[in-house]
């Protein structure tokens, strides 16, 4: 059966506001394309193929030092719409550095690349659905989508199930950042699904002299969904 997306909840395809979505979105209905065999059953991500560093971007892309910047805990849950755990789910981020700035060539912001951050990082989560990464808050960063924009810190995550059909892609901000109102693909998001992208600061998790800690829930049906920009 196929899943109708919520557009009280997701993004739509087109939002003139976030300029590429005029030239990408869809200008005809889409055609359901059916899943082959191999797409249904594979791959599917064991704990064999996590690497000890994998969820601690604060180390492992160390070449000679420290990377620069606010190191933090993010953590959450991946859970249905009952609140029950989901297992097993790979989760994958990719993040700028402190500074703004990407770590692919395609990425020519003027700011500097911090040779000892990858800036991308993944875990399983764990029976309770729990996930937890090290990592570098990410700065703001220009993008020229219009006069004088800039992106507000964030941390794209990507989700996958028991095989490669279930990708989900969503991001996660900060709260009280002041640039989220001026953001065009955070405005595109429908009004009361906002907050759902918001993580929350809390000393729950904020380890003592070492990092603050910030909880994201991502919630994959139902009330509280998290909005998805490829669901």
């Amino acid at each position: 059966m196929e899943n109708k997306r919520d557009w009280s909840v997701h993004p739509p395809y087109l939002h003139p506001g976030y300029k590429s979505t005029v030239l990408r979105a869809p200008s005809k209905p889409l055609i359901p394309i059916k899943h082959t065999l191999s797409e249904r059953g594979g791959p599917v991500f064991g704990m064999d193929s996590i690497g000890a560093l994998d969820n601690d971007l604060t180390k492992n892309g160390i070449k000679n030092a420290e990377p620069l910047g606010e190191r933090i805990v993010v953590a959450g849950r991946v859970i249905d719409e009952l609140g029950q755990p989901v297992r097993n789910t790979l989760v994958e981020v990719w993040q700028a550095n402190a500074a703004g700035r990407y770590i692919h060539k395609v990425d020519q912001h003027a700011a500097p690349i911090d040779p000892n951050f990858l800036g991308g990082g993944r875990c399983l989560t764990d029976d309770e659905g729990y996930y937890k990464f090290y990592t570098i808050k990410p700065g703001a960063y220009p993008w020229g989508n219009h006069p004088n924009a800039w992106r507000p810190n964030h941390i794209h995550f990507s989700l996958f199930g028991r095989n490669i059909t279930t990708r989900l892609v969503t991001q996660m901000y900060f709260p009280g950042d002041p640039l989220l109102q001026y953001d065009p693909i955070y405005l595109g998001v429908p009004e009361k699904s906002r907050e759902l992208l918001i993580s929350k600061f809390t000393l729950d998790l904020t380890e003592p002299d070492f990092a603050l800690g910030y909880q994201f829930d991502i919630v994959l049906r139902g009330h509280n969904e998290t909005p998805f920009e490829n669901k």
